[in-house]
């Protein structure tokens, strides 16, 4: 009788680890780039430190000797050994030789960018020196200005009365002169722009004491927080500007050159000069500041114009009008 069961076959599979050629060839090239990058950072190390590191890194890995002797361990022979003839030499092992590394190659941190850090290292020091030295002398003349305004208020007839309405201080923007408006002696029209003989009286004596500096100036104008009408669309912002403007041109109007002005603003009252009483009348004021590090070189006035040319009112804005915001 015939076998009917169905024939079994058992196919065995031999599997080689890490692919057709293994995968250890990966760990020895993990290796060798690890080798060369260590290389090249030895060598960008040794090319980027002085000579005088170099020898102290030669000196710190040169082998010392604790004994009396340069070879042995200084026992009972001191490094010798015994021969027929008695104590002999040991001839076999030199004695430790130290060597200094050589010099770095020139331009990439060796005797020539030293030289030249040390050329940087002293002219940083004579900048700060001659910075150090330029501060101090500005100080002088801030102090000078100083004195100058405060012994002009003296001379003139009215100087009780408008002794109060300037102030001169220090601050970290510069020497900063201040025209103060007075409960009965303001320096502006109320509301308006036009400037008062009290404040053209104390712009001749700032113009006297800042004609002789070489800083350069900045004009602000300040308001109290008294605001306009409702409806009105003339505001503090319009109208502390328009002083400050019309400081810069009484100036003008007097001999101080238009290029010492740096700046002309506005700040409504957004800078009280009394922080708990906005409205108090000393918030309106004019603002000039000698701006500190702005120092110029002195040059020769212009030439006066030729008879007939053309000058613009005193009304009219010049072409550099201040910014105004709203």
């Amino acid at each position: 009788m015939a076998d009917d069961s169905p024939s079994v076959f058992i196919k065995r599979v031999k599997k080689v680890a890490g692919g057709h050629h293994g995968g250890a060839w990966k760990i020895a090239y993990a290796d060798f780039v690890t080798a060369m990058m260590a290389f090249f950072l030895l060598l960008w190390l040794l090319n980027s430190v002085t000579q005088e590191q170099l020898e102290g890194i030669s000196n710190y890995f040169a082998p010392a000797s604790l004994a009396p002797t340069t070879s042995g361990a200084g026992g009972i022979l001191g490094g010798q050994t015994l021969g027929e003839e008695g104590a002999e030499q040991v001839t076999h092992a030199k004695p430790t030789v130290s060597l200094a590394l050589p010099p770095p190659k020139t331009g990439l941190g060796g005797e020539e960018n030293i030289e030249s850090q040390k050329e940087k290292d002293k002219d940083k020091d004579h900048d700060a020196a001659s910075e150090e030295a330029v501060k101090k002398r500005e100080e002088e003349q801030f102090k000078e200005a100083s004195k100058a305004l405060k012994q002009a208020l003296e001379d003139i007839p009215e100087s009780d009365q408008l002794k109060k309405s300037l102030r001169v201080d220090d601050t970290p923007e510069g020497l900063r002169i201040q025209i103060v408006d007075q409960e009965k002696l303001a320096m502006f029209s109320s509301g308006s722009a036009r400037p008062l003989p009290g404040v053209r009286k104390l712009l001749q004596l700032v113009k006297s004491a800042v004609e002789k500096m070489p800083q350069k100036i900045a004009i602000s104008g300040h308001t109290d927080a008294v605001k306009f009408g409702s409806g009105s669309s003339y505001t503090n912002w319009e109208l502390s500007v328009d002083r400050a403007n019309s400081a810069r041109r009484v100036l003008r109007d007097l001999g101080l050159p238009i290029d010492r002005l740096s700046r002309v603003v506005g700040k409504a009252d957004t800078e009280p000069l009394l922080k708990n009483d906005p409205a108090n009348p000393q918030n309106r004021r004019l603002s000039i500041v000698l701006l500190r590090g702005t120092g110029i070189k002195r040059t020769a006035p212009k030439p006066a114009a030729p008879p007939g040319a053309e000058q613009q009112p005193e009304g009219q804005p010049e072409q550099q009008s201040a910014p105004t915001a709203n």
